[in-house]
Parts: C-alpha cells; structure tokens; sequence
C-alpha cells in the first residue's frame, strides 16, 4: 500500500496529548499509546517543550474550583503588569517567561526572550555580589540567593531568585528584578558627600606651615564651591557666618548671587531677614519651593524660584547658614535637602578645623613670644634700674652722660615694645581666644605699669600676667629705684600705675607714695602685702594719705584680682584728673 509523503511524517512523528488525572477520563478515539501522563498542572510545563504536543487535558477531578481559576488567572495577568521584574528560568537559567516589566527594563520589546540566558538578557552585566552566583546557589542548595547587577547603562538590578522543586519535573528558578539604580546613586552620592566633607579642611603639614589664615580660608571657600557645583549640580551658592556678638551674618561666599544681594545686611532673626535670618535664628533648615508665594523669601538672583536654606551648626550652636536657590519652582526634594544639611555639617566641621588651626598657630606664636619677651623683660628692667641709678649721680654734672643714659633706657625700653609688636601681628585678634585678648579688658592696652617688689618672682609674674593684656610692664628691687625711674620716665613715659609692697629694702610702700607725691600731682598707688598684720600700719597711712580703700592688693594675688584692682586704680586716676583738669570758679 502507497502512503503519501504527509502519511509517512504523520507516522514517524505521531501527535501527542498531555493529560492531568485519570487517562480514561479522555475521549476514545484517542490512541492511548499517545497519551502522556502527568500528575499535576505544573508538571504540564516540562512536557510542553516537546514540539509534537497536540494539546493538555484535564481531568475534571483534576480542575481547579472556579474561583480559584479565577485567581489563577488574576495572578497571571498581575505578574505580567507588576512594576517589578519576573521570571522564570530553568536549570541552564534561560527564560522560560518573562513579565512585561523585566522585558522592558531589558529593551527588547519587539523580541521573543524565550530561551535567551538571562546575564544575555541584560546583557551581560557586572555581578557586584554578595553573592556572584546567584542562580546557580539557588539550584544546588534550594535556598533562595540575592545578587547585585550593574548594567553598562549604569542601571542597578536587584534580583532574588527562589528554587522552584517538583519531585516529577526539571528544577527552575521564579526571579524577581528590582530597579535600586536611585537608592545606589543616593548612596553613591552620600558617601562621595561624606568624603568631601572630610576633605574640605584637610591640609597636609607642609601645606599649614605654608599658607597664612587668608590662603586657607581661600582653599576652603574654594573646595566648597567646588563640591557644591560639581557633585551637588547647585549653582547659586550663599555661605554666610554668624557674628554671636552682634547677630550679623556676614557673607563668606557668594556664587551666582546678585552684588546687591550678597552685600546686603542681613541678622539672625526671623521677621525682616530673609531665610537666611530665619534659619540663622532658629537653626532649622527651610525649603522654599515657589518663592513668589513665601513671605520669607529675599531674592538672592532675580529669576531664582526655589531654594534650600540649611544652617551651620557645631555643638548644638549655629555657626551661620548655607543656602542654594534655583530658577525652577518645585526644584529641590528631600533628597537635595538632605545632601545639604550632610554638607553643611561639614562645612561647621571644617570651620571649626580652620579655627582650631588658626588659634593654634596663633598660640604657638604667642609662646614663642611670650618666651622670648620673660627671657628678654628682666634682663631689661635690670638695665634700666642700672640706667637710672647712673644717671642720679651725673644729673648736673655730666649733660653727654645724662643724655646717652636717656638713650639707653629709651633703646631698652623699644625693645620690649617691638617684641610686644611682633607678638601682636602674629597672634590676630581673631585667633586669640576668649579671655586672653577681648573687649573686656581693651582698656589695659598701653597702659604703664611699675612694679616694685624685692622678690623676683613677685616682679616676674607681673610681666606674665600683665603684658598678655597689651599693659607695658617694668620694675625695680627698692623704693630708691622706682623714685628714679619715675623721675626719669619724663611726661610721655609716666606710669598709668605704681604697684608697690608695703616692705621694701630702704623704706615702706607708705613712704614711697609720700616720696611720689613730690614727683607727681597724683600718685596712682596700689600697696600689695604678704602679711596679715601690717606692722608699720603702711596700709593705714596710705589710706589716710589719700589711697582708694580698693587699692590694695593681698599676695599671693591671682589674675582676676590683680586686674580688678588695676582696672579700680585707673578709673580713680582718671577721675581724679577730670577733677583737676576742671575749671574753678571764683
């Protein structure tokens, strides 16, 4: 018998039918020889992959209640439409389905993914762990595996893949891929923001050594700008610091801003100042999203829209504020408010360095000239009371003598005062820290002071206390000295004040005042004891005498006492001259 070429196919490759339950459930021209059977729905999916397979049959002991067909085919259509990635591979992790999302992310909308391995699928991406093997982890272990992908179009994939096991069919993997690539750039961002911050004041110790106050605060306003156009992309940039004493906020920095705007004055309040005085006053950061309805806003640009205003704080005080505006509304979210307040943390943070630097060196240069100027200050005093003593026995008789004994005090006397000077520029006001040079005691600059005590170290530490205050210091052993060296200070030396213990070598503190009194139309007397009884009453006298009951000083003194009783003695002196500077009346 003859077949024809189809009959001959037909039988060399005879059709099959997949059935699910009991095979006698089947209509009976079905060949049973035919007939595959599988013992659940899931186990149909192996044997679609035979070419031959006609079709599926389901017992009907074997189908599915219709609601649960329902939520079947729910579930279908919801992960094909999940905003996440899905998929399922076999055991050489090729597709066997893939949702529309994962298809998307893949760019192949218009190709048939099935078979094609998934790494291709995304071509090819770099695996950054923790695990490097995902999928295989998942199929040799049957414990579910997470992995990291980065695409060549720096897109970051999260997929987590979960061991699908039949005991009758092949393994297989249910993948879900999740797109992390904002949440990686944040925290890329973050820590590029972090190590910024750690740069902003980091300077080599060549490079501290090398650059004066002016340079380093330079480097710094520069690093920041930098940081803040290339890494956090704003370019209208306003850094201002904040004056505690006043409440100004004086600018720092200024890119992008209008002249007027950057040399406006503005104070940490919150009514009248802008943001920036708000934020400044209640050190809580302010975003203004459409600053054409914010009662708060002060333009810092014209066509500015939004901006974000963070303060600096240290230690829980504001140190000034950081603010960025741009000229769309609605332009900033919290993500860039957050990046902000992170680097404005920084900035207080190397502010602060930048202070501690400059009081640093502005310290060590104190020391080095206080150390030279208590190496130099005795010494000095010796030769003036040496100077003096000279001069008494050549007063009348030796003019030439007189006058290069006047040179020589004047000579000595300048260079305690250009040592001073040196110690000054080196040590900026502004570096000096609180107590050491500040308002409070600005009325001691300048002021003369003689010291006259026989013990040494009693003369010492009245140059070391006095002269951090600007006061220009001398001394002498005895009484008979510092007579000479008021009667030799001439009108433009005259002492402000005349500290004097009540026993000297040749005479008491008492009889030195009456010896002044000769000299000076007043005496600026201040007596100093060691003793709890004043024997010869100097202090008694002295009072009598005209000294202010405030006037005396108790040793050993400490700092604070020895500047409230100076400070008492020239406001008696100065009242005291006002009176007798007044005109009479008669």
């Amino acid at each position: 018998m003859n077949r024809s070429p189809q009959a001959t196919q037909a039988n060399a490759n005879p059709r099959k039918y997949i059935c699910v339950g009991d095979p006698r459930t089947l209509p009976g021209d079905i060949d049973p020889d035919s007939i595959i059977v599988v013992d659940t729905s899931v186990a149909v999916v192996d044997e679609l992959s035979e070419a031959n397979v006609d079709g599926v049959w389901i017992a009907r002991d074997q189908l599915p209640q219709l609601s649960e067909l329902r939520g079947i085919a729910q579930s279908g259509l919801m992960l094909r439409d999940m905003p996440e990635g899905v998929a399922l591979l076999d055991s050489d992790i090729r597709l066997l389905w893939g949702n529309r999302r994962l298809i998307e992310w893949a760019g192949r909308k218009d190709t048939d993914i099935t078979g094609m391995n998934f790494y291709e699928l995304l071509s090819n991406p770099e695996i950054m762990g923790p695990d490097f093997c995902p999928f295989h982890t998942a199929l040799a272990t049957g414990e579910e595996s997470n992995s990291t992908l980065h695409t060549d179009q720096n897109r970051y994939f999260q997929v987590h893949a979960a061991p699908l096991v039949q005991p009758s069919h092949s393994r297989q993997l249910i993948v879900t891929v999740s797109d992390i690539t904002e949440e990686i750039l944040q925290q890329q961002k973050l820590e590029a923001i972090h190590k910024a911050g750690r740069e902003l004041a980091d300077l080599r110790p060549t490079e501290i050594f090398m650059m004066e106050v002016d340079e380093r605060i330079e480097l710094l306003k520069e690093n920041i700008r930098h940081y803040l156009s290339d890494l956090l992309n704003f370019e209208v940039i306003e850094i201002r610091l904040l004056e505690h004493a006043t409440g100004n906020l004086v600018p720092l920095l200024s890119v992008g801003i209008d002249q007027d705007a950057a040399d406006r004055q503005l104070f940490a309040h919150p009514h009248g100042n802008g943001v920036t005085g708000y934020v400044a006053a209640s050190g809580s950061p302010y975003v203004c999203q459409d600053v054409e309805n914010d009662p708060l806003f002060i333009p810092g640009v014209v066509t500015s829209r939004s901006s974000i205003t963070a303060p600096l704080i240290l230690h829980d005080q504001v140190l000034g504020t950081i603010n960025v505006e741009s000229p769309e509304s609605n332009a900033f979210g919290d993500s860039d408010l957050q990046f902000l307040e992170i680097f404005a943390r920084d900035v207080a943070f190397a502010l602060n360095t930048l202070e501690l630097l400059v009081a640093q060196k502005a310290n060590t240069a104190q020391q080095s000239c206080d150390a030279i100027h208590s190496a130099v200050a005795m010494p000095v005093d010796e030769i003036l009371n040496d100077a003096v003593n000279v001069m008494e026995d050549y007063i009348g008789h030796s003019p030439e003598v007189v006058e290069r004994l006047q040179r020589i005090l004047q000579n000595a006397r300048d260079i305690k005062h250009t040592i001073q000077q040196v110690g000054q520029k080196m040590t900026p006001l502004e570096a000096v820290p609180v107590g050491i040079e500040s308002s409070q005691h600005a009325g001691l600059r300048g002021k003369r002071i003689l010291v006259v005590d026989a013990d040494e170290p009693v003369r010492e530490d009245a140059h070391r206390l006095l002269e951090r205050y600007g006061c220009v210091v001398e001394t002498a052993h005895k009484g008979d000295e510092a007579v000479w060296m008021v009667r030799n200070s001439g009108a433009a030396g005259r002492y402000d004040v005349i500290i004097s213990d009540i026993r000297l070598p040749d005479y008491s503190g008492y009889q030195l005042m009456l010896r002044l009194g000769d000299l000076m139309e007043h005496v600026p007397m201040v007596l100093m004891t060691g003793f709890g009884y004043d024997p010869g009453h100097s202090i008694v006298k002295a009072r009598q005498a005209g000294l202010p009951p405030k006037c005396v000083l108790s040793k050993p003194f400490r700092l604070d006492q020895l500047i409230d009783v100076i400070k008492t003695r020239l406001e008696v002196g100065g009242a005291a001259e006002s009176e007798s500077a007044a005109p009479t009346n008669e």
